[in-house]
């Protein structure tokens, strides 16, 4: 059985929670081992706050790494058939020619980092024909964006996505809703059931993280 996705907990958790946002999409409910998702909180929330609070600066690029590295050995482990490649930089964008698209094409999944106030992270589930993605949003909104119409809020795919947003939102290098923001800030986790949607090349996957 399918999990609704869940939202934040807090102003911190969206790294955390995006990723088991994510396991919870791929897979039912019985086939995930309590180790995965103890690993998943063990390893992120590892930036302090300005002032030294640990965990109040969220979850590094390097967590993510390293997650996604363990989640491809964890697969080929035989733990779980799940498999993982974390891009960065100017590989992350949406669009024709984007690995992220290519892995929602696929069967796959994508936690990206983008802008919301603050640098944030979301779980991208889907690509429409139009190309408009599907997206989860763990923090919690009922009310449509005012200020950006475009961003559609969904309230009744409790296991898929909440919003629905233009891939012109997201390429944007300046601090705008959900855009990706400048190059070197950019990354995404892809995250598949199986190798890369049984597609991609298994020693490219290998060295996933690197």
């Amino acid at each position: 059985m399918l999990n609704p996705l869940h939202y934040q907990m807090s102003e911190y958790d969206c790294g955390p929670t995006c990723l088991l946002n994510a396991v919870s999409f791929l897979f039912d409910r019985e086939e995930l081992p309590p180790d995965l998702l103890r690993n998943i909180f063990l390893y992120t929330l590892d930036l302090p706050s300005p002032d030294g609070i640990p965990g109040k600066g969220g979850t590094s690029h390097a967590s993510m790494r390293f997650l996604s590295r363990w989640f491809t050995d964890f697969g080929k482990a035989g733990r779980l058939p799940i498999s993982s490649k974390y891009i960065e930089g100017d590989d992350v964008f949406i669009g024709e020619g984007s690995q992220i698209n290519e892995a929602l094409q696929n069967g796959g999944i994508a936690v990206v980092r983008l802008w919301f106030d603050v640098a944030h992270y979301v779980l991208l589930t889907g690509v429409r024909e139009n190309g408009d993605l599907e997206m989860f949003d763990p923090y919690y909104c009922s009310e449509p964006f005012d200020f950006a119409p475009e961003i559609e809020i969904v309230l009744d795919r409790p296991t898929e996505y909440n919003r629905v947003v233009p891939p012109s939102c997201f390429n944007r290098e300046e601090d705008a809703i959900y855009a990706l923001g400048k190059p070197e800030e950019r990354m995404a986790m892809l995250i598949f059931r199986g190798v890369a949607g049984e597609t991609a090349d298994p020693e490219s996957l290998s060295a996933a993280g690197a």
